[in-house]
């Protein structure tokens, strides 16, 4: 079996806010088709980390690698062009109210390609049917459920059919049920296309069920204390910030 070519290498990476140091050294690599955790307690750095992976915050110091291209030190048209091969899903789902679910998901379209408003109106239809919304295309995003709207956001997400998809707690505020559902279109859509996953969580469900590598941060480390399958740190990791974390719910079976 070939090994699976390296999509993301984090390499010696500082984040801060000024002198305020959020978490350093951080060293590890996403592979290509992978569903990749960044899990921790709140207040590590998950969604910092996830804006210096998406193009939003540079480093104090260190490297993001996409394939071969050291994304901060690129031109910006090269970074432009990379983050156009992404896709991201925020935590609110971030539709705008006054467009209907099939104006949102054409909006990427619309800015960023010279597509017409046929093969724009197909894509939207079939975006939309991979996430389960077919026949939602004219409604207004107060008038489904938080979980249609977190499965239209995801829609938009894929709809320039971006290499990379970045998921910011991806789960918050729905139901178990309805995380559920996500969770499975999360591992749907890797499978039938091959995307590149990175999830920022802290859901133990959504951790186990999907996860096939992890990286732990630490609050008071200010570091990665923990990298590898989330079953496996839970069941063999001798640190006990990440054995506590992942065996908080016993309920829950690995």
């Amino acid at each position: 079996m070939n090994e699976r070519p390296v999509h993301i290498a984090v390499q010696d990476l500082t984040m801060a806010y000024g002198d305020f140091v959020i978490q350093r050294d951080l060293n590890f690599e996403v592979k290509r088709g992978d569903i990749f955790i960044v899990m921790g307690g709140s207040g590590c750095g998950k969604s910092t980390l996830l804006r210096h992976l998406i193009g939003l915050q540079a480093p104090a110091s260190g490297r993001v690698l996409y394939g071969p291209t050291d994304f901060w030190a690129a031109p910006e048209g090269v970074r432009q062009g990379l983050m156009r091969r992404m896709g991201i899903l925020y935590q609110s789902g971030a539709l705008w109210s006054s467009m209907t679910l099939s104006e949102n998901v054409a909006l990427p379209l619309r800015e960023y390609t010279r597509l017409d408003e046929k093969r724009i109106n197909e894509i939207v239809t079939l975006k939309l049917a991979l996430v389960g919304l077919a026949g939602f295309e004219a409604y207004y995003p107060a008038e489904i459920s938080g979980g249609m709207r977190k499965r239209a956001g995801l829609a938009r997400a894929m709809a320039l059919d971006p290499e990379i998809l970045f998921f910011d707690e991806p789960s918050a505020g729905l139901d178990p049920i309805s995380a559920k559902l996500l969770d499975d279109l999360i591992l749907e859509i890797r499978d039938s296309l091959g995307t590149t996953v990175i999830v920022v969580t802290h859901e133990l469900a959504s951790i186990f069920s999907i996860g096939s590598d992890a990286v732990f941060l630490d609050s008071e480390a200010k570091t990665m204390i923990a990298k590898g399958d989330p079953k496996h740190l839970a069941s063999s990791s001798r640190d006990e910030r990440v054995a506590r974390f992942l065996t908080r719910d016993h309920t829950f079976r690995i």
